[in-house]
C-alpha cells in the first residue's frame, strides 16, 4: 500500500478524483490542511461517489503535524522543480508520495531539504504542470508497477459479446 499525501489541496474535483484513485489502488489518502473547500463539498463527493467506502483517509492540521505523526515514513516529493523523474525513484511498499497545492506546489524549503527525494513528471518546457489528479495517477501507478501491483486485480475478463 502506498500513501498519497495532498498538501493544502484547493480544488475539490481534483481531490475527489485522487480519492477515487486511492480507493481503486488500495492507497491511503492523507490530507494536510488547510483545504480550499469543505470535505462535504458535493463536487468532491461526486468525483468519487461510489468509492468512498473503499477509501482510507487521514487529516492533519499542517505539515508539522503530518511529519510528527509519520516519523518513520519514507517520503518522496512530487514537484516540477526536481532533478529526477518519477521513473528514477525506487518505490517501496508503504512509501509516502507528497503533492502540493494546485497553485504553488510543495513548499520550497521542504524541497531544499530533500533534493534526492524530489521527483518530477517530464513534460515540454512550455508546460507549467499536469493537472494534480493526473499527476497523482501517473506517479502512483509507477510505484504500483515497481512493486508488482500487489493486491490489485491485474487481469481482466471480457464479457460475452454477440454480434
Amino acid at each position: 500500500m502506498f500513501n498519497i499525501v495532498l498538501v493544502e489541496p484547493e480544488i475539490p474535483q481534483n481531490t475527489g478524483n485522487i480519492a477515487r484513485t486511492c480507493a481503486a489502488t488500495g492507497s491511503k489518502l492523507h490530507i494536510v490542511k488547510p483545504m480550499g473547500f469543505e470535505i462535504d463539498d458535493k463536487k468532491l463527493k461526486r468525483a468519487g461517489l461510489d468509492y468512498w467506502h473503499l477509501l482510507g483517509i487521514k487529516y492533519y492540521e499542517n505539515l508539522d503535524d503530518f511529519f510528527e505523526q509519520n516519523k518513520d515514513g519514507r517520503f518522496f516529493y512530487s514537484t516540477t522543480k526536481a532533478q529526477y523523474t518519477y521513473a528514477d525513484a525506487q518505490f517501496l511498499d508503504g512509501d509516502y508520495i507528497l503533492f502540493g497545492k494546485e497553485t504553488k506546489g510543495l513548499p520550497e524549503e521542504l524541497l531544499y531539504k530533500h533534493p534526492e527525494r524530489c521527483i518530477r513528471i517530464p513534460m515540454i518546457s512550455e508546460a507549467r504542470s499536469l493537472n494534480l489528479s493526473n499527476a497523482v495517477a501517473v506517479v502512483a501507478y509507477e510505484a504500483l508497477r515497481q512493486t508488482g501491483f500487489q493486491s490489485l486485480k491485474a487481469v481482466g475478463q471480457l464479457t460475452k459479446f454477440e454480434w
